[in-house]
């Protein structure tokens, strides 16, 4: 071939490669209509959504969030009780699980490659994610149509845009499906995901729609109740008889089956409310629409952590001690865990033929969880200024506890302290001293007893300063584990 035609092969094939791309590339449909155009304006929007959200980042990093999908100045306050809930966190993988208002079909379509673009920029679709959804069911397809003109996706990415970093997106649109095929599709999830804990399921979803104020609160509690019991089954079932409502409620049925598939049974109702008491627009006969934000996580008795990431927390904390007091120089590693790297406060406490030998932690998340016990376990060896410094000796000696905190929460009364289940931080001016969890459990102490050792064993305040109006209370929980637990 003449050098001139092979040149023009060339770049007609990357000229065909280009728009070939370019094809899967997905544009807004709705900006200017349900968010705003602007950059700078959606950004300042979403941000002041988040701000004005009266919920803490979650310790742990929930595997679902249900959020509503309609016009920012109708959900997006509720959407920004979730989001708000995660941010930060460190997820690779984000499936959006939206709803198909236009196009009929039965199943879940993927748009399996390229990118979403939005006023905040570019997503790009994890591919190798979607390759693996392929070929297993034949509910779940590629059909890229089904995304044309459709907000319940597109409506949740500049929340995401502004809530997370560095992942990548698994758009799916779910059509009409029969129970079978949204358990066959949740199975399909929890396969892909396996054991990845950075991965995060969106499902895009508001409520009740109807022209009743009173209906809206009757139909949405029996939703929510169904929720709450993480019960799809008859979530499902209800959904097709119409005493619940949920445009997305599909993906809530696949979404619920999935978590409960996954060992997790505790669903937090972050928000709900409805366009009626957004607007103001409070009388019978104004159409209404329900909206909600949940997540789904491991919480309660099941702790924060497995097995194996505590037993890699404790195995940092022995060999960080080790370390330091044999070369005097802190242990430089890094981990690739997603839970072991979010930013989290811990106590690392010593004991010594079961005497208290050392407890030192911190109490904000100011660094990797890791990172945080690696430094802890040090100070608690060698900077309790109750103890002398350990000596690599006296380490064969020593059992080592790890106490993996959760977020701050101010209180405005002593009566929502739960003794064994919250730990305390009490502070009035500059005095300021904490309890964990497992003090009111280890001296069998009542909560008067437990709030005035408190003040006057760690604040240096007044035995009874937790009853001034003027004194802050916190309380938090955590996750407690030690070597002779986790072998």
């Amino acid at each position: 071939m003449p050098i001139k035609s092979f040149l023009i092969a060339i770049v007609f094939t990357a000229i065909l490669f280009s728009a070939s791309f370019a094809s899967f590339v997905k544009q807004p449909d709705f900006a200017g209509q349900f968010y705003p155009s602007s950059k700078d304006e959606l950004a300042r929007m979403i941000d002041k959504f988040m701000e004005e959200a009266p919920v803490s980042p979650v310790p742990q990093a929930p595997l679902v969030l249900i959020v509503p999908h309609a016009g920012y100045g109708f959900s997006g306050p509720t959407a920004a009780f979730g989001y708000k809930a995660i941010r930060g966190k460190r997820y690779k993988t984000v499936i959006i699980l939206g709803t198909s208002h236009h196009k009929a079909f039965s199943g879940a379509a993927l748009y399996g490659a390229g990118a979403f673009v939005t006023s905040l920029g570019q997503l790009d679709i994890d591919e190798e994610f979607t390759q693996k959804l392929l070929g297993r069911q034949p509910e779940v397809f590629i059909d890229t149509s089904a995304f044309t003109k459709e907000h319940s996706i597109e409506v949740q990415l500049p929340f995401l845009q502004r809530a997370l970093a560095d992942f990548k997106i698994v758009p799916i649109v779910t059509g009409d499906c029969s129970l079978a095929a949204c358990e066959r599709i949740a199975l399909l999830l929890k396969e892909v995901i396996g054991e990845r804990q950075d991965v995060l399921l969106v499902v895009s979803s508001d409520l009740y729609h109807g022209y009743s104020l009173k209906e809206a609160g009757q139909i949405d509690g029996v939703t929510l109740d169904f929720l709450k019991k993480m019960d799809y089954r008859n979530l499902y079932y209800a959904l097709r008889e119409g005493s619940s409502q949920a445009c997305g409620g599909f993906g809530l049925v696949i979404a619920l089956n999935l978590a409960k598939d996954c060992g997790l049974s505790a669903l937090r109702v972050l928000n709900h409310t409805n366009s009626g008491l957004v607007t103001g627009e409070l009388s019978e006969g104004n159409w209404t629409v329900g909206y909600v934000s949940c997540l789904i996580a491991q919480e309660g008795g099941g702790g924060m952590l497995n097995t194996q990431q505590k037993k890699r927390l404790l195995e940092i904390a022995r060999q960080a001690i080790g370390t330091y007091l044999t070369t005097g120089k802190k242990l430089e590693f890094s981990e690739s865990d997603p839970l072991l790297s979010q930013k989290s406060g811990a106590f690392v406490t010593l004991n010594q033929h079961h005497e208290l030998r050392g407890c030192i932690g911190n109490l904000t998340a100011s660094q990797p969880l890791y990172l945080t016990v690696r430094d802890m376990a040090i100070e608690a060896a060698v900077g309790d200024p109750r103890f002398s410094p350990l000596t690599a000796s006296g380490l064969n000696e020593i059992e080592i506890d790890i106490s993996v905190l959760s977020e701050m929460q101010k209180i405005d009364s002593a009566d929502k302290i739960e003794l064994g289940k919250h730990g305390v931080l009490v502070r009035k001016g500059y005095q300021s001293g904490v309890f964990l969890p497992q003090v009111a459990v280890e001296t069998g102490w009542n909560k008067e007893e437990f709030l005035n050792n408190l003040c006057a064993h760690k604040a240096g305040l007044p035995a009874g300063a937790w009853k001034d109006k003027n004194t802050q209370l916190y309380i938090f929980t955590a996750d407690v584990f030690s070597e002779s637990q986790i072998k």
